[in-house]
């Protein structure tokens, strides 16, 4: 009984010591729990309802396992949309999470910045960035003594920085750039022992810098452009001896620059410029080594260049230009291996421009100096700018070489009108010339006629390939003439030449339209522009501002001067001085901008008249010379179909090139020039005589029927201006040539850069393959909803999606599938379009509307997530194309297998499901359920969720009806097709469908048989009968041709 009962016990105590230990665990796992204090919570919970768009959710579990919340990161170019909280959950042994850092970039956060953001104390980081925020700094902001990083850069911050900043001690960088700040600065902010980063630039600070800034040893970067501050620059900058980049452009300051500079032996940048007081001689930079970037742009600067300066071997941009610098270029300079700008233009530099100068690959520009001689009679030789670089006296016959470019023969101008940056327009009665040129580093150009020229000069700043020709890229709705739509830019001068005018009084309209900022309560409206134009040396506009001066965004204003040529030439100079922003609303929007010039005389334009004898003497020689002339051409066999030609051309509102012009750019169609091969004939690239790249397209020969309709094309086409669209810059007709001149596209086609040859490839991102998406997207919306006309493209792949240098997609292409049509007279005009990217709805009965683009749209898509052809990728022998594949994954559930394996982790899953899903959604069989192409875009942005409809499992309905039609082609067939159908019953069925809707070949009226026994050419360059498709024998035809 002993035993049991002491058996009995045993069992009982191990009972209880193991729910002991359970509820032990249980209290320990309790007491574990990672939570953040409910204070924070409130903090953080307030935060969110002061601030617009912010949109918290804050709990107290929210920072659980250390992830923080909210977090996402969309990259765009340099630029980054981050909304990132990250939490410390190792405070009270792992019990406690505090949020240690806010970072909320770029998603346009609005209001003032609320005081609670004081009471978050254990933060490091708080990154506010490119945003809305408005008023004053908060005070409360001193008692953040942890942060390190203070970035409230962008928004739309005023007052003065309150001296309770002094108080954060353990920050390291604080940025207040692009801001309204005014007043003095702090002095206190010379407390901040830790300091490294002092980023204050565009702003309206006035007053010195404090001299309590020289205890800031610690500092590597101080930037403070564009502020109204003045005095010296301070020798105590002599003190900051860990510097690393010094930007003073655009301010007040006096020179001279102190001696003590060249004790900063870090400085990689040194960047200032516009310094006011007496002149100076060059400043002493023989220890800085490290230099990288040297600027000191109108700085008062006499003398000559030290010649150690080429000694600076890891020097890529030298900007000197705007002083008074005389003597040669050293000779030192040619070692300067590392150079990519060289920027000397507007100073007084003699002797001979170096031979060594025309080796050289980099953008040199030397225009506006007193150089003797030069080695070339050109004044742009390859990235050589040499405009008016030669003194007056200077003995060549080369006018445009001389500083202010005389007129080689008798003046016989009188007017102007330009349309910077855009094409040839007509208003009020004027002609405005095209001005399309897309260069700007160191380029001089000359207008075709010769009347006017322009001169850019410089690269932007954190961005060295941005745009010198701007567009409305924020659909902004322009107030006034249709100038104000394009304009020309640049980041430093730009100089526009009137050439060969008659001397008078004459007025000086210039136009403007601010069109690269948005008028939104957004950070992409923030951006500030400011800079001087001055007319034949007269200074006009001192730090103009357009949006200040015509009241906003998008709306025209126009600057009148009257004044005086002397010596037959115009000169409009416009200069970026230093000031406004320059990151906003992205980097490398700043610099002079001008949408149009318009000069007219203020005197009677003497008529030089002639005695009735003499005008009637000249006629009638004139007449017997063109009649002998028309003679001599008509036995030659020229003017076979020019009669029409030629009155057609007169009217077309693009540029017109000669055959001959066309010949030299591309070596007379040298094949080593020939750039690919499209269904309308090849390519080839062409350099102009002014040193513009473009792409020319050679179009087979066409009967005089056509050539109205060539026309007409061409005159939409260059109507249509978007920055998703090839430009056309014009074309040529002359004997059988028909030659169009494009822009041209550095980097190819789409197709070429995912799946071409191996060594064609290009390794695109993630980012840069939704940019590509989306560009194609907004392109699309564009011909569709935004246009005067509505196109539809009718074609859309991926080899008619080019790539430009900045990997931007242009839609290529549209407009001319009726000439292709025209030429293969065994094509029936009714359809034009690629197997594998067609519709059904239009291959199997000639529907046409915009929803055709779309089904075509989601097949690129597809494309540009998968990085394979949808007509020639088939992983397995049931699936003829990509979209098969895709609907069978969709079923399965793993949509994401599509995904370029290349990329391997590094893409967003949920943008690649986003896009995968909306791509399906565009290849709906029903073209009622495919989104608008508007919407398209909305989805890609992610502003707009997708509606998907639902997946139907075990039903072949959507295949037949997608693949029914095209299923007798080959799985690889790239061949473009037609279907006879007439144009009535086209017609009226685009109407049924929300039409009516202009085809991309702008046909009026069919010139066909309309004949269904019309002959389709086969991969195998084979003919048979559209009717054999549906005879019964045609499914086995078609399994043999597929074999094949």
């Amino acid at each position: 009984m002993r035993f049991v009962m002491s058996s009995s016990s045993k069992h009982v105590s191990i009972f209880f010591t193991f729910c002991f230990l359970a509820l032990d665990h249980f209290q320990h796992s309790g007491s574990n729990a990672q939570l953040i204090p409910k204070d924070e919570v409130k903090i953080l919970q307030t935060i969110s309802d002061k601030v617009k768009n912010l949109n918290w959710r804050v709990t107290q579990s929210s920072c659980q396992g250390g992830r923080g919340f909210d977090n996402r990161k969309i990259s765009r170019d340099e630029d980054q949309i981050i909304r990132n909280v990250t939490c410390n959950c190792f405070f009270n042994n792992g019990t406690v999470c505090h949020v240690t850092s806010v970072a909320l970039k770029g998603i346009n956060l609005s209001g003032p910045l609320p005081d609670e953001f004081g009471n978050l104390t254990r933060l490091k980081i708080l990154d506010l960035t490119r945003n809305y925020f408005n008023g004053s700094i908060p005070k409360s902001l001193g008692r953040l003594s942890s942060v390190e990083i203070l970035s409230l850069l962008g928004n739309r911050f005023t007052g003065s920085i309150p001296s309770e900043i002094s108080e954060m001690t353990s920050l390291q960088e604080l940025n207040l750039e692009d801001n309204q700040l005014e007043g003095h600065l702090p002095p206190s902010l010379g407390k901040m022992s830790n300091l490294q980063k002092l980023l204050l630039s565009a702003n309206n600070f006035t007053g010195t810098i404090p001299e309590a800034y020289g205890k800031l040893k610690n500092l590597t970067q101080f930037r403070i452009d564009g502020s109204t501050l003045s005095g010296k620059i301070p020798s105590f900058i002599g003190n900051w001896t860990k510097l690393d980049r010094l930007d003073l452009q655009g301010t007040s300051l006096e020179g001279p620059i102190p001696s003590v500079i060249s004790e900063l032996i870090y400085l990689t940048e040194l960047r200032i410029s516009d310094l006011k007081g007496p002149t100076m001689t060059f400043p002493n930079l023989t220890n800085l080594n490290l230099l990288q970037r040297l600027e000191l742009r109108n700085c008062l600067i006499t003398g000559q260049i030290p010649s150690y300066i080429g000694e600076k071997q890891s020097l890529k941009t030298l900007d000197l230009s705007s002083n008074m610098l005389t003597g040669p270029i050293p000779d030192s300079f040619q070692d300067l291996e590392k150079i990519n700008y060289l920027f000397l233009t507007n100073n007084s530099l003699s002797g001979r421009i170096p031979d060594w100068i025309q080796t050289f690959k980099q953008k040199i520009d030397l225009s506006l100096n007193n150089f003797s001689e030069s080695f070339s009679h050109f004044c742009q030789v390859l990235d050589v700018n040499l405009a008016s670089s030669l003194s007056p006296s200077a003995n060549t016959s080369s006018s445009c070489l001389k500083r202010g470019q005389p007129c080689p023969g008798k003046p016989r101008f009188h007017s102007l009108f330009i349309n910077c940056g855009g094409p040839e327009i007509e208003f009020e009665g004027n002609e405005y010339e095209a001005d399309l040129n897309l260069r700007g580093i160191s380029n001089y150009v000359v207008s075709d006629d010769g009347k006017w020229a322009y001169s850019s000069t410089g690269v932007y700043l954190g961005r060295d390939k941005a745009d010198y020709v701007a567009n409305n890229q924020f659909h902004l709705k322009i107030n006034g003439s249709e100038y104000y739509h394009t304009a020309r830019m640049a980041p430093l001068y730009l100089h526009y030449y009137g050439l060969c005018m008659l001397n008078g009084n004459y007025k000086v309209k210039l136009h403007f339209a601010e069109i690269t900022f948005s008028d939104d309560n957004a950070f992409t409206s923030l951006g500030k522009r400011v800079f001087d134009v001055s007319i034949q040396g007269f200074k006009y506009l001192k730090d103009f501002n357009i949006v200040e001066e015509a009241g906003g965004v998008g709306k025209g204003i126009t600057k009148e001067f009257n004044v005086n040529v002397t010596h037959n030439t115009l000169e409009i100079h416009l200069s970026w001085a230093g000031k406004g922003t320059n990151a906003i609303p992205e980097r490398g929007i700043y610099g002079p901008l001008i949408s149009a010039i318009t000069v007219t005389p203020n005197f009677k334009v003497p008529s030089h008249g002639l005695s009735t004898g003499a005008i009637a003497g000249i006629v009638v020689g004139i007449c017997v010379f063109i009649i002998l002339i028309l003679l001599a051409l008509w036995k030659m066999g020229f003017l076979c179909g020019k009669d029409e030609t030629d009155q057609e051309l007169v009217g077309l509102k693009t540029g017109y090139f000669s055959l001959r012009q066309i010949k030299a750019a591309t070596d007379n169609f040298d094949p080593a020039n020939k750039i690919g091969e499209g269904g309308f004939g090849p390519v080839y690239k062409g350099v102009l005589s002014d040193g513009a790249v473009i792409a020319v397209k050679q179009l087979s020969s066409k009967s005089k029927q056509g050539n109205r309709e060539f026309i007409n094309e061409i005159g939409m086409i260059s109507a249509l201006q978007h920055p998703n669209l090839v430009k056309l810059y014009g074309c040529c007709i002359e004997g059988n040539q028909l030659l169009l001149v494009y822009e041209y596209m550095e980097n190819n086609s789409l197709a070429r850069a995912l799946f071409g040859k191996e060594h064609e490839r290009m390794q695109l991102d993630w980012p840069r393959r939704m940019k590509i998406c989306v560009g194609i997207a907004k392109g699309l919306a564009y011909l569709h909803e935004e246009s005067r006309l509505k196109i539809v493209h009718r074609d859309i792949k991926a080899t008619n999606v080019l790539l430009d240098k900045h990997l931007n997609a242009k839609i290529s292409d549209f407009g001319l599938a009726k000439l292709d049509e025209e030429e293969n007279t065994h094509i029936s005009t009714r359809i034009a379009g690629t197997i594998g990217y067609m519709a059904p709805e239009y291959a199997m009965r000639g529907y046409l509307t915009d929803k055709a683009d779309v089904y075509s749209f989601g097949i690129v898509a597809l494309e540009i997530v998968s990085g394979k052809s949808n007509t020639n990728y088939r992983p397995k022998e049931e699936f003829v194309y990509l979209l098969d594949w895709a609907y069978v994954l969709q079923e399965q559930g793993n949509l994401l297998d599509l995904v370029d394996p290349s990329l391997g982790s590094k893409y967003s899953s949920e943008e690649a499901m986003r896009m995968l899903q909306l791509a399906l959604l565009c290849t709906n069989p029903s073209p009622t359920l495919r989104p608008p192409m508007s919407s398209v875009v909305s989805m890609l942005e992610g502003k707009t969720p997708i509606q998907a409809p639902p997946i139907i499992k075990g039903s072949d309905n959507a295949q037949d009806a997608r693949f029914k039609a095209l299923e007798f082609l080959s799985q690889d067939s790239q061949t473009h097709v037609s279907s006879a159908f007439s144009q009535d019953s086209i017609e009226q069925r685009s109407k049924s469908m929300g039409g009516p809707w202009v085809d991309s070949t702008i046909s009026v009226a069919s010139r066909t048989d309309h004949s269904s026994d019309k002959l389709i050419t086969s991969p195998n360059d084979e003919c048979f009968e559209v009717g054999a498709v549906n005879s019964p024998n045609s499914n086995s035809f078609v399994k043999d041709m597929n074999k094949n």
